[in-house]
């Protein structure tokens, strides 16, 4: 049977008008954090909800043996302490929010039981046309984290751009080829081929990469990611926490309190829109090309890239992420990285890389700059 097409709220003036308010505002209300503290669970699933298996975000007696002396959280764990940085953002209900990018700045590393605190502000809201969704506005918010001992331990400036639904799938142009193509099926060779990266992937671990080593103009390993499927996009809900993945009684609180966040599905029930991320139908009424991947996760697998190759004495101290296409169901995703700069600025020994990451196709789906910082061998 098929669904009668509905209409989305559009970008109003007056609802604009009342979100610029906002700017420069302290925000004291907003939902509770999915993680507080940096458990040694938190930390693992999170790990695991990104693919990453690295030693030093979960086992505790790897991790005694490394300067740290302990467990410590991998650098995009606070996604799940905020949940303004993670794209849950306020003002136009019912428009919809793409999260789109981030650029971080880490101060010091988040340890096993650490209790993390933040607050938030709306920095600037800047309007876009868009060849995907029309007019678009794109919100910025600045949130800083602190731990137990009132230490910042990083800060980020975290972007989502607001898009019209209807205008996105009616008129929108970015995915109609994407749409038009047959589902893809790999083969087994395609899929062998793939699954190597994987057997290879170097986590450098004990091993010290040291900065002296390091020239402009070397390459990471390439890391992959893929080939996408809706279980892992739930994997990586597991770890991060989906705001709006509730249950029964709480599901209905958060509806009846926020009624611009249900929106029916094919059975007549109030649903929520995070749905995009596991229902192909309703990403396609939004304008996607199918379900797909969350931006926070995106940004997490450009600083594993990184922290793979920094091994454990080195600490990632910035990272900025833009995502340039969705990532739908069935697409495999090669993250390549390349050093670009090497320099000393207050007594640390940096070096700066870019990254990009491709699909199957060689369509670019996120680019990203790190900082790393390394050790040196005097």
């Amino acid at each position: 049977m098929d669904m009668p097409t509905r209409t989305f709220p559009k970008i109003t003036d007056h609802d604009l008008e009342a979100l610029s308010r906002r700017i420069g505002v302290k925000i004291t209300e907003t939902a509770e954090p999915w993680c507080y503290e940096a458990t040694r669970d938190n930390i693992r699933h999170y790990a695991h909800g990104i693919g990453d298996d690295n030693p030093l975000w979960c086992d505790p007696g790897y991790a005694a043996k490394t300067r740290h002396g302990g467990i410590i959280a991998l650098p995009s764990f606070l996604f799940a302490t905020n949940r303004i940085v993670s794209g849950y953002v306020g003002g136009l209900p019912g428009v919809h929010a793409m999260w789109s990018g981030a650029d971080w700045t880490w101060h010091k590393a988040v340890r096993r039981n650490d209790e993390i605190s933040s607050e938030a502000t709306l920095k600037a809201l800047i309007p876009h046309e868009t060849r995907f969704a029309g007019r678009a506005i794109q919100q910025i918010y600045n949130v800083q984290f602190y731990n137990q001992e009132g230490d910042k331990v990083a800060e980020a400036d975290s972007w989502c751009f607001r898009t019209e639904r209807d205008h996105a799938r009616e008129v929108g142009t970015k995915y109609k080829e994407v749409r038009e193509r047959a589902p893809r099926r790999y083969t087994e060779e395609e899929l062998r081929e793939a699954y190597k990266l994987y057997a290879q992937e170097e986590v450098r671990g004990a091993t010290p990469r040291y900065w002296e080593d390091v020239n402009v103009g070397d390459e990471l390993p390439v890391l992959f990611k893929g080939p996408m499927t809706v279980t892992g996009f739930i994997a990586y809900a597991q770890g991060w926490g989906g705001l709006y993945i509730r249950a029964n009684k709480l599901a209905w609180q958060l509806i009846d309190a926020h009624p611009g966040v249900g929106i029916k599905n094919r059975f007549g029930i109030p649903d929520v829109p995070e749905r995009v991320h596991w229902e192909e139908d309703f990403a396609l009424e939004v304008g996607a090309p199918g379900a797909y991947d969350y931006g926070p996760e995106r940004n997490s697998w450009l600083t594993h890239h990184l922290t793979n190759w920094m091994g454990d004495d080195g600490f990632l101290r910035k990272s900025l992420c833009k995502v340039r296409r969705h990532n739908p169901e069935g697409d495999m995703l090669f993250i390549k990285g390349k050093v670009t700069k090497k320099y000393e600025s207050e007594g640390r020994h940096l070096v700066e890389i870019e990254q990009e990451g491709r699909n199957q196709d060689n369509e670019l789906s996120v680019i990203g700059t790190g900082v790393v910082q390394l050790p040196t061998r005097g």
